[in-house]
């Protein structure tokens, strides 16, 4: 089953991690987002392939609550 990462609150994209076809495991730092100037990791949730991503570095994120990486 694939499981979605997504963003938590509007914030930039500061650093991405992981492109499509690494493997990660739970716990793993995918993006880390910066959010009135502090850094929020977040984390894979489950072991697994990353099989998209959806966000680039630097993007303003200001929808909030989107999916930004998909593992299957």
């Amino acid at each position: 089953m694939a499981e979605e990462i997504r963003t938590q609150s509007p914030g930039n994209i500061w650093k991405v991690l992981v492109k499509p076809g690494d493997k990660v495991k739970a716990g793993d730092v995918l993006f880390i987002m910066e959010v009135m100037k502090m850094e929020f990791p977040h984390e894979a949730t489950a072991d697994g392939v990353v099989t998209k991503v959806h966000l680039t570095e630097g993007q303003e994120n200001v929808d909030g609550d989107v999916v930004a990486v998909e593992i299957e």
